[in-house]
């Protein structure tokens, strides 16, 4: 039901839904509404909308302080804006404190697009995972979103979820897949060489498993939405069976999902190689998702490169 919907219009869409359903939820922007939608609650239940202005830091503690007061508290920005700049408030008034809010950082990675290298954050990822007892996720699309979105706001604790704003994403999931919210998603089971993904890597993951099928080469395919906890025993297991490691992300691999992959791997006692597909270590720069996805080497031909070259390597 969300096909020809951004995933922006399917947030405030589900938000709306459950806020009629629970009235504890609220919801905080830092002058983003009309960005992410959410105007239409502010126009719906105005006494339950807070927009903080560009004050950012500000917002994440006043989210703080009314979960305190038993509310669940929605709070949305760009993704730099959230992981850089309110570190310090998500880290103490948020996990310190061990209270309940939810945390969605849009437009992550390259799909911040035209915004440019300021507005790209590459490294949300390495920096929300090193804080303790959070959930970090990210839905790939609007199906997702809408199966996930109960999970995260049910769930007691501090969730941080990356989600995708204004580039149209192509539907992936279906209305009958289960998805859970802590479990990585088999796609597709092979023996030749794992691939893991998530975010908008996870099309062109996609992609290049059903090419290398055609050259014989049987790709056990793991979209994996949640990156902390990371959903270890799926991944260790798929590691092992097929003794290659192929990791798909659009943020830095430098601490990010490769980085936790690979401390995945190092605990379960699983030595294989490991070759990571996305940004290797470079500030974002302006451009468009496709002409991104080229620079820093992250499309499905990418990808097919990196899977044989892994599988030499066994």
């Amino acid at each position: 039901m969300y096909e020809n919907l951004n995933m922006n219009d399917t947030f405030a869409t589900i938000l709306l839904d459950m806020m009629e359903k629970d009235d504890r939820i609220v919801v905080l922007e830092a002058d983003l509404g009309s960005a992410h939608r959410t105007l239409r609650v502010r126009a719906k239940y105005p006494d339950r909308f807070f927009d903080c202005g560009i004050a950012e830091q500000a917002m994440v503690s006043v989210a703080g302080g009314l979960s305190a007061y038993g509310f669940i508290p929605v709070a949305s920005t760009f993704t730099p804006f959230m992981a850089r700049r309110a570190c310090d408030q998500i880290t103490i008034s948020c996990l310190y404190a061990q209270q309940n809010v939810k945390l969605f950082g849009s437009d992550p990675g390259i799909t911040a697009e035209t915004n440019g290298g300021t507005h790209m954050s590459m490294e949300d990822i390495g920096v929300i995972r090193s804080i303790p007892n959070v959930v970090m996720t990210e839905p790939v699309d609007n199906t997702m979103m809408a199966k996930l979105m109960p999970q995260i706001i049910e769930y007691k604790g501090t969730v941080y979820t990356r989600m995708q704003r204004k580039i149209h994403v192509d539907p992936i999931f279906k209305d009958t897949d289960e998805i859970d919210l802590f479990k990585a998603f088999k796609m597709r089971d092979g023996k030749d060489i794992s691939i893991f993904a998530n975010s908008i890597s996870v099309q062109d993951a996609k992609i290049a498993a059903e090419e290398l099928a055609k050259e014989g080469i049987d790709v056990d395919l793991i979209e994996v939405h949640t990156i902390k906890p990371l959903d270890k025993d799926a991944l260790i297991a798929s590691a092992k069976k097929t003794g290659a490691v192929v990791t798909c992300e659009n943020s830095n691999v430098v601490g990010g999902f490769y980085s936790a992959v690979l401390e995945a791997m190092n605990e379960g006692d699983c030595r294989v190689p490991v070759t990571p597909i996305g940004v290797q270590d470079h500030f974002g720069e302006v451009g468009f998702v496709p002409g991104l996805k080229e620079k820093y080497h992250m499309t499905a031909a990418d990808i097919i490169a990196a899977a044989k070259a892994t599988i030499a390597k066994k």
